[in-house]
């Protein structure tokens, strides 16, 4: 049995706000569930989900982040016009005036960046084009076994990850990595494809996750060699 990546989901304290904010970003359709505001992905399309939290964002989202593509010079700018628009701001994060990447906050402060046209490594992807996350090695080889999603990068410690219908790419950036203080307000929740939640959490304990808790709606939370957390919930 092999794992679907359901959603990242982000701790929110307005989670109707921040999913209309990129619902509005990636053109898609605010689903209420019981868990929060959904924003159904497809085939190789990060699903996201925005949940109910009174958590305080503790600095830059160093475990993960998006970077949104362009087709051109102009779509880059429309589409950070776009974001801007809808409640994003501009952020620094000690980019140079020449790197072409455009660093914005969403409506509660996540980080994203608009990556310039041209980038090789993010062709066709989708606007939705990576899924930036801090971590070894041994995570982004773990999360490939784990969704059977093979390995696109493999170099000098970072990994990426792909679904085989393409799409969005989940990669990390391999050492130094951030030392883990708190609990991330942003993780993986994943759906076994079967819908037998206890032997997919067997499975991913045999491939190096580690059991945390029972969550109060059903899902089972597990950490990934890297320590962080992510949910596995049932059918």
């Amino acid at each position: 049995m092999i794992s679907r990546l359901l959603t990242v989901a982000f701790d929110a304290h307005n989670p109707a706000r921040l999913a209309q904010f990129w619902a509005g970003m990636l053109g898609r359709e605010v689903v209420e569930d019981a868990v929060g505001a959904l924003l159904p992905g497809e085939d190789g399309q990060l699903g996201l989900r925005f949940v109910p939290s009174r958590a305080e964002k503790a600095g830059p989202n160093r475990r993960m982040h998006f970077h949104l593509t362009s087709a051109s010079h102009d779509d880059q700018q429309h589409t950070v016009a776009t974001a801007l628009g809808l409640g994003a701001s501009h952020l620094d994060v000690g980019q140079r005036p020449e790197e072409g990447h455009v660093v914005l906050a969403d409506p509660e402060g996540n980080e994203f960046c608009v990556i310039e046209p041209g980038n090789a490594f993010l062709a066709g992807c989708g606007l939705l084009g990576e899924l930036a996350c801090d971590g070894t090695r041994e995570v982004g080889l773990f999360w490939s076994e784990a969704l059977g999603w093979p390995l696109v990068w493999d170099q000098d410690q970072e990994t990426a990850i792909q679904s085989p219908h393409g799409g969005t790419k989940v990669a990390w950036g391999g050492p130094p990595v951030a030392p883990k203080e708190v609990r991330n307000g942003q993780r993986f929740d994943l759906a076994p494809a079967g819908g037998d939640q206890q032997a997919e959490v067997d499975r991913l304990l045999s491939l190096g996750a580690t059991r945390l808790e029972a969550g109060a709606d059903g899902a089972v939370v597990l950490a990934d060699p890297d320590g962080n957390e992510f949910c596995v919930r049932g059918s």
